[in-house]
């Protein structure tokens, strides 16, 4: 097959070629406005489909990603979109959240309840003109419900990172909340998956028995088997076989997931989860290292598949105000839902302020969310764009108002620096040496007393 004499092949490198020359450019444009590079390659890609060259005469997009490339860069985007989502998985250590789930479990509950609800609503009310084709009404409802309470653990991860927050109350809480949250809303994205690919009730409830015994291969089998695998190949000479060994057992598992009736990504997420977070350093540099090397590579193109799809332009007048109703309800459910309860919990208002900004940050996975919902047939395109563009919002916001809440980690003193001494008065009017412990000068933080308790 060749596109203006030119084989389809060579046309798909080119492409992807523009889409990394692209995305580049604008990681180091937002990076002067304090956003992460995710935001920037969303926006590369919706610069690139039509909605903003699109715009032009002579339908640009077409012209640079004709219709017979367009399945290749999708293959592309697929290989970088599941090497992201095992990564995802190998990062959510769940074993973490078994000391901190009394004091999270009511935040990272009502976080997700309160946008549902929201979620909810407005689906009900954009029912009728933005449902898919292949989706049932409570479909429809719970889908959507479900897409407004979902938060980027990933995207939300490298924000606190940025932000030098990590060990805060506010930066351990929020990582707590999102990694509870996407386990969640994962699982309740395959039950709905099960509902709308299942052609009857017995089909729901085998695709459902296909699935629960999958997760208990993955973790019965899989990861001990990876345990052993991973012990055995530790020498330095083996890496490059242990990125791709793994690598195998992603692709091989989203394949097992695919054929139950289910999403692939789920099957790279397991894989994730089931990894062993045990090897060191070492086992990231032989694994995580490359793996993540080849998903940043990829992963733009995945955006530039998504933005060919994303046409803010047509939304029309209803449309832009279905995009504002949406847009306010995601903000306002995220952040009520996550700052009300920390307040309530003990944080005092800037921080729990900053909890709900980064509990909107829903980047990555919102969009890796909304694909799957636009491929299925539960949503239409406006309806995709609409909630691409909410995404968008919510995500880039976070850095700009972490900036202005001047949510800070805490200023502690430089050990190799020793204190100077301070002479102080007695009662007795005699000067001494005052104690070690009133040597160093108190800074004023933002840390309150911990919520998340050991």
């Amino acid at each position: 097959m060749a596109v203006h004499g030119v084989p389809v092949e060579v046309v798909v490198t080119a492409n992807i070629a523009i889409v990394l020359i692209v995305g580049v450019v604008m990681v180091q444009v937002f990076r002067r406005i304090y956003q992460p590079p995710v935001i920037a390659e969303i926006a590369a890609g919706l610069m690139l489909g039509p909605s903003l060259l699109g715009l032009l005469p002579g339908d640009i997009p077409e012209v640079i990603f004709p219709l017979e490339a367009r399945p290749m860069l999708s293959a592309v985007a697929e290989v970088g979109l599941l090497l992201f989502m095992f990564l995802i998985g190998w990062e959510l250590d769940l074993t973490k959240l078994r000391r901190r789930k009394r004091a999270l479990f009511p935040i990272a509950g009502l976080s997700m309840a309160v946008p549902f609800a929201l979620g909810a609503a407005a689906a009900a009310l954009l029912l009728t003109k933005y449902k898919g084709a292949n989706a049932s009404t409570g479909v429809f409802v719970f889908y959507l419900a479900t897409a407004f309470s979902i938060t980027a653990f990933p995207v939300l991860a490298r924000i606190i990172r940025d932000s030098r927050i990590s060990k805060t109350t506010v930066g351990v809480t929020a990582i707590a909340c999102a990694a509870i949250g996407d386990v969640v809303a994962w699982c309740v994205l395959v039950l709905l998956l099960a509902v709308v690919d299942a052609n009857d009730v017995g089909q729901f409830f085998v695709t459902v028995g296909l699935t629960v015994a999958f997760g208990l291969v993955v973790g019965c089998v899989v990861r001990p088997l990876l345990r052993a695998v991973l012990r055995r190949a530790d020498r330095p000479a083996m890496a490059g076989t242990l990125s791709a060994l793994v690598a195998s057992g992603v692709f091989l598992s989203a394949y097992a997931t695919s054929w139950i009736g289910v999403h692939a990504i789920f099957g790279a997420f397991a894989v994730g989860l089931a990894m062993p977070r045990d090897g060191g350093r070492g086992l990231e540099q032989a694994v995580g290292v490359p793996l993540e090397k080849v998903a940043a590579l990829l992963l733009p193109v995945f955006f530039i598949v998504t933005g060919l799809s994303v046409d803010i332009s047509a939304l029309g007048w209803s449309g832009l105000l279905a995009l504002t109703l949406v847009i306010g309800l995601a903000i306002v459910g995220k952040f009520a839902g996550a700052a009300v309860p920390a307040r309530l919990s003990g944080m005092n208002w800037r921080d729990s302020a900053a909890l709900g900004t980064l509990m909107n940050t829903r980047g990555l996975t919102e969009i890796v969310v909304l694909n799957i919902g636009l491929q299925r047939g539960i949503i239409d395109s406006e309806m995709f764009t609409m909630m691409i563009a909410m995404a968008l919002m919510t995500t880039a916001m976070a850095g700009p108002l972490l900036r202005w809440l001047r949510v800070t980690p805490p200023v502690m003193p430089d050990p190799m620096v020793p204190p100077t001494p301070v002479l102080t008065r007695h009662h007795s009017g005699r000067r001494h040496p005052p104690r070690a412990d009133l040597n160093v000068r108190k800074e004023p933080t933002h840390e309150v007393r911990p919520v998340v308790r050991d």
